[in-house]
Formats: structure tokens, sequence, C-alpha cells
């Protein structure tokens, strides 16, 4: 279904690679790479064992060959680069956030059906089979009207005084940090397999560090420009109320995305770290299910591509996305694809997080 499908990976950094993989494991090819420059592209043709490096971006969107155009590169140029993607009549995964203002990603959204092309945003964690088991069985009613859901994504990549990247820096990154770069994820994730949308929510950010060494030897500060972390309580338009703690300086969470989703009669619990497994907890007895077993059900299942005992991973949720990406750009398009208005959905997350942060009240958010 997706074999011969052709792609161009704009950016060589580390999500540039997990891309790459995807594309061949959907059967597809990396026709071409494009990195900052000629050096950056060379190694990224090397890497990640494309036919090709690219000289920019309008001789890349212009290459007859190239069927997908992945876009892995710091916030700010998304917009910029899906707009012409789109514009040049190609089908379009852009990284996350799909831009860094609401404007934007309305805009972007707009085009892509304009366009008529496929166009998707990584929300990868939609890719678990735990995951989809546990959206099946709440969508059965299975654990009753859901009543509270909360959950962390906690990470400790930036927890040191001297870690500096240029998500930090607000014109690169945007003006949210931690929430805007995972916070949305969460989000993301309890809205698709809740099916419950946030209508209403207050916000707390912080950092851990007022200023922060520059990481360069000196003895300069600087700002720490955005926040490290988040706190977001929220009501649903099903009535449930939840919250969620977001932070990038929690030493020992490498990527601990966990949620528990709770009814009156079971509750739900997911953690990324261990996504073979998941709770179930009932009032006279918790059961563990496991991944590749008989319990799971078929909408679960089709993501288990591995039997049971042999780990689902972080890249094996990537290749399922980006196979389903594929097979919807082949006119086979998959339940629970994330779309640019699922981006669009997160930017307006994020621009209510920060309005209630900066106004410390309760926030509407926008349907």
């Amino acid at each position: 279904m997706t074999a011969g499908m052709q792609a161009a990976i704009v950016g060589t950094g580390f999500i540039a690679g997990v891309h790459a993989h995807a594309v061949r494991a959907a059967g597809g090819e990396v026709a071409a790479v494009l990195g900052s420059g000629a050096a950056t592209t060379a190694s990224g043709v090397r890497a990640m064992g494309a036919r090709r490096g690219a000289a920019d971006l309008a001789e890349l969107l212009a290459a007859p060959d190239v069927d997908v155009v992945h876009i892995c590169t710091p916030n700010r140029t998304h917009t910029e680069m899906a707009q012409a993607a789109l514009a040049a009549g190609k089908h379009v995964i852009c990284e996350k956030p799909l831009a860094t203002s609401v404007s934007d990603a309305q805009r972007l959204t707009e085009l892509a059906g304009e366009a008529g092309r496929v166009a998707s945003v990584p929300f990868v964690y939609r890719f678990y089979s735990s995951v989809r088991e546990a959206r099946n069985r709440i969508a059965r009613d299975a654990a009753g009207p859901l009543w509270l859901l909360h959950g962390t994504y906690l990470q400790d990549w930036l927890s040191a005084s001297d870690a500096t990247n240029w998500r930090m820096d607000p014109a690169l990154g945007g003006a949210s940090r931690a929430f805007g770069d995972i916070g949305v994820h969460w989000c993301d994730l309890m809205e698709f397999t809740t099916g419950h949308r946030i209508v209403r929510l207050a916000a707390q950010l912080g950092s851990a560090y007022k200023e922060r060494h520059l990481g360069d030897g000196t003895e300069d500060r600087t700002d720490p420009g955005t926040e490290d972390g988040a706190v977001v309580v929220f009501q649903t338009d099903r009535g449930a109320m939840g919250s969620v703690v977001v932070s990038q300086v929690t030493p020992g969470r490498k990527n601990r995305l966990w949620f528990s989703f709770d009814g009156p009669d079971a509750s739900y619990s997911f953690d990324q770290e261990a996504p073979d497994a998941l709770w179930m907890g009932a009032r006279d007895q918790n059961v563990v299910l496991m991944r590749g077993t008989e319990v799971f059900g078929q909408p679960a299942s089709t993501y288990s591509r591995l039997p049971a005992g042999h780990p689902q991973g972080y890249q094996d949720a990537f290749n399922a996305y980006v196979c389903d990406v594929y097979a919807a750009v082949a006119g086979h398009a998959p339940d629970g694809l994330p779309l640019f208005a699922d981006g669009l959905r997160a930017a307006v997350l994020t621009q209510a997080v920060m309005d209630a942060a900066a106004s410390q009240t309760w926030i509407e958010v926008p349907a």
C-alpha cells in the first residue's frame, strides 16, 4: 500500500533520523535531505541513507520524485516551509508545533484543505497499541462516564543550569517551551483517547532557575526565556475535571508521559516508559493488560506488530504513524490520523495556557 513512497526530509537533527527510519519501515525511500548548510546536508545524506542532498528548499520542492516532505526544523521555520510544500503540491508531515501562533496554524490548516494534500503533525503517542486499547474500552463506556482526567509529562534533559537549546529562545521556539513542546502531546493524547475536549483551563508556569549559564565556559548568564514547567487544571465538554503537570527539569525522568483516566467503575493508566502495559483499576481487582495478548481488541492489535514480550518502543510507534500517513497518501485513510487541524488545536491550547498563566484566571478555550 505504501511501498515506493518517496520522501524528502528537511532537517538533520535527532528527530530527522527518527523520520528517516520510519520512512524506510513504511516501505518508502528517503529521496532527498536538506540541512542548514552544505556540510549538514552532506552529513544528513550519509546518516539517513538518502539518495541525494538538496541545495535549497526550492530545489527540494521542485523535485518530481518527492511525494512527501517531512519538516524537522526549528519551530519558527514551520509555517513558511509547510506553506511552500503545500503550494508545490506535496504531502506534508510537519513536526509540532505546527506553528508558533494560532493565526499561522489556522492558515496552514486552511491551506492544507484547499490543496487537497495529506498534511499531518506527529502526535505519535496515539500509535501505541496500549493507548488504542484504552481508547477502545473507553468508547465502549466500560468505565462509566469519565469524571477525572489527570497525568504528567516529565523530562530531565534541561535540568542542568548550563543546559542550553534553541527551544529556550522564544524567537526560535515560540513563547511556550515546556507546554508547547510536550504538554500539547499529553493534551492531544487525552482528547484522542477519551473523546473529551478541554473547554476551560487555568495555568501556572514556572522555571527551576531564575537565570541559566550559557554553557559556553563563560560567566555570562541569561534569562530562561521560556518556562521549564507548567501546571494546568481544566474542565471538559463532557463535565470532567482534570490536571496535567509538565516539566523538562525533573531529574531522572527521561520521557515519562503518564495518564490516568478515571470513571466510577474503572480507571485506565498508561506510562510511555512502560508502554506494553495498560493498567486497568477496579474496586475488586486491578488488571494489567499486556500488549500482544488476546485481551487486546482488533483496533489495538492493528498497532501491535511485535509478539508479546518484544517491547514496543517510541520508534515503533513513529513507524506506525508514518505508515498510516503514507496509507492516507495512497487513498486509504486510517482512523485516528493526526492532521494539521490537530496541530491547530495544540496551538489554541498553548495560547490559552499562556493567557491563563499571564492573567491568573480561568480561560475559555476557543472551540
